[in-house]
């Protein structure tokens, strides 16, 4: 008999059907009744699949008394209450590495769109206005200061990007690293001399409101900050006081404190680009952390090695 998984977040049919194939699927995520879902079978799931941000409390997981493993269809894990698994010894996977290029990608996108104002000259054309005068300048990335925090696989292949577009890079991290770029020891300092301040580190409790007022007033008024990794780290309403009083240039964001609700104030301001978490949404990078959602399950129910597991 087949292993039972329950399904907490809305993945798609690229990963329910192999994982058919390993496990008995029980989708929590569109059932109306969950409560009797969960009397149902939850005592005899053993795997469960959720989104990095999907919120698997305390509460739901000891609905699951069975549960052996919780395989995150994402590189984030801000969701997962590891020191709860790390007492019941249930296994934590997630999909690294093939989402790294797709993310990187989108922050470098974000970057050339608040310094270029590329979606303002786009609405700027279809709304007809160049027929009535050319467009206002923008700003060059060549020579400009951008600031890392969090330099992990992704942060690393921002830099890539950033560096091959003539930028300066620096970095702030838990620990130093063994890489060519500066490291600045606090956030606020690492805003100080950057122009733009791009946010890759990992969400949860330890990076709430990493970004702040004080963090924003060191970037200042000719600063711009990307952020591609998770909206709990900004300090929103401190980002919609800086755009509005000035204290920085604009902002690039992929990801939001209570998306997909996002602050009217963002909405309605032409400082801000906004993109709906597209940082690894390409065919291609789903499907790839697809495979790799299913194969750490298949992998556990095999009593294989875990191809990606969560330390």
């Amino acid at each position: 008999m087949k292993p039972a998984a329950l399904l907490l977040a809305p993945v798609p049919d690229f990963l329910t059907d192999p994982l058919s194939e390993v496990c008995q699927v029980h989708d929590y995520y569109h059932t109306e009744d969950k409560q009797e879902l969960l009397n149902a079978v939850g005592p005899q799931i053993r795997a469960v699949i959720m989104y990095g941000a999907s919120m698997a409390s305390d509460k739901l997981l000891d609905r699951l008394p069975a549960l052996e493993i919780i395989s995150v269809y994402g590189v984030g894990y801000d969701g997962v209450p590891l020191d709860y698994c790390r007492r019941r010894g249930i296994h934590v996977t997630n999909t690294p590495d093939v989402l790294t290029d797709d993310v990187a990608d989108i922050a470098m996108g974000l970057v050339l769109m608040t310094s270029r104002r590329l979606a303002v000259a786009e609405r700027f054309v279809r709304a007809g206005q160049w027929l009535e005068g050319t467009f206002p300048l923008a700003h060059a990335l060549r020579g400009k200061t951008a600031g890392i925090v969090g330099l992990g696989r992704i942060g690393k292949a921002i830099g890539e990007r950033l560096s091959a577009h003539g930028m300066k890079v620096a970095y702030h991290g838990r620990t130093p690293q063994a890489v060519d770029y500066p490291y600045c020891e606090s956030v606020t300092g690492l805003a100080e001399m950057a122009d733009f301040l791009i946010v890759a580190c990992p969400g949860g409790p330890g990076t709430r409101h990493l970004i702040n007022a004080e963090v924003l007033a060191a970037l200042g008024p000719e600063g711009t900050l990307i952020n591609i990794a998770r909206g709990s780290v900004v300090d929103e309403q401190a980002l919609v006081e800086a755009l509005e009083t000035g204290a920085i240039r604009g902002a690039g964001l992929d990801v939001f404190e209570k998306e997909p609700e996002i602050p009217a104030a963002l909405l309605g301001s032409d400082r801000v680009v906004l993109l709906p978490h597209v940082g690894s949404g390409t065919h291609e990078t789903r499907r790839a952390m697809a495979m790799l959602c299913v194969a750490n399950v298949a992998a556990h129910f095999a009593n294989e090695p875990l191809l990606t597991p969560v330390s």
